[in-house]
């Protein structure tokens, strides 16, 4: 903090990490979906090679975007992963928050990574579109049924974990393959029965159109994150309110909350107490305990203001950021 104050005020600053005790040298790591990530990549390597070489032997541009896509998403699991391992790591030297921002960074890669290969695919989709060529339906039948299954038992890994921004991501994007894959499926079922050639480039637009439609939120949130928005799920309103409402709190000013990672949330803020009778320990305590409580915010700094409320911080923010 480093406001000036005047002079004859008391103040009582104290940290809170979920709980009413002090948080200093408390570092909690977030679960590790190390397992996942490891049955996921090896699982999405393994059928992307496949599809993308039989996708280019009968010169379907469907599965050749399919597997593109795939690509991405193999790349897409490693950043996460690292990036969760990362965040695993408590604070050291310089870092005094540790890394555990690097997987917001990592999903706001992956989104970007996903624009860009979208586009690349929607360009020769179009091309396709003008000069469509014959693919045969049945290998597009066969690979896209094994993909299915590959892209839905992934996603069942990642499950469990979507409270992290960076573990849904990965989620996000083994549902989105597993959809597109469906669509993959029905085009090579409708060109095995019709032969119409511009299917499989029109297929692989809508596969461009519902990629782009689930990155939307991801990239969205990450940029929100990166920027220190109140986190996703967390009404600042109400945060104000409840602190408003604790015994003795007259007003309340500097108030930020941000993302310290994909899965936590921190929160500080001056609390104006004009009666200094009341105790600033407990108050802090009791504050910290409703923060968590109610909106899961594990990281609070809090320092009580008594006396005047009118001499307090000459800084005020009521809002939050």
């Amino acid at each position: 903090m480093s406001h000036n104050h005047a002079l004859g005020h008391s103040h009582a600053l104290g940290h809170g990490h979920g709980t009413s005790h002090g948080h200093n040298g408390h570092f909690h790591a977030p679960p590790d979906f190390g397992r996942a990530f490891r049955i996921g990549i090896i699982l999405n390597l393994l059928y992307l090679l496949i599809e993308a070489g039989v996708g280019i032997a009968i010169g379907s541009l469907g599965l050749v975007a399919d597997a593109g896509h795939n690509l991405s998403d193999v790349l897409s699991l490693a950043i996460a992963w690292g990036a969760s391992h990362l965040s695993r790591r408590p604070p050291q030297g310089r870092f005094t928050y540790g890394f555990s921002r690097s997987p917001i960074l990592a999903s706001l890669f992956n989104a970007l990574l996903l624009f860009g290969a979208m586009a690349i695919v929607a360009w020769e989709a179009v091309h396709r579109l003008v000069n469509p060529e014959p693919v045969p339906g049945m290998p597009v039948i066969v690979v896209a049924i094994v993909g299915l299954m590959v892209n839905s038992g992934t996603a069942l890994l990642f499950v469990k974990g979507q409270a992290d921004l960076n573990i849904r991501g990965a989620y996000l994007h083994m549902v989105a393959d597993a959809a597109v894959t469906l669509g993959v499926l029905l085009s090579g079922i409708a060109i095995y029965y019709t032969g119409v050639a511009w299917l499989d480039p029109a297929v692989s637009l809508l596969i461009v159109a519902v990629v782009l439609w689930g990155t939307w939120s991801l990239f969205r949130d990450a940029i929100k994150l990166s920027l220190d928005a109140v986190p996703q799920g967390i009404d600042h309103v109400a945060v104000r309110e409840t602190l408003l409402a604790l015994p003795g709190v007259e007003d309340i000013h500097d108030l930020h909350i941000w993302a310290l990672s994909t899965s936590e949330s921190a929160l500080t803020v001056h609390l104006v107490v004009p009666d200094p009778a009341v105790d600033g320990v407990a108050l802090i305590q009791l504050a910290c305990r409703q923060l968590h409580e109610r909106f899961e915010i594990s990281h609070t700094t809090i320092q009580v203001e008594t006396g005047d409320a009118s001499e307090t911080c000459g800084q005020r923010n009521h809002g939050a950021a």
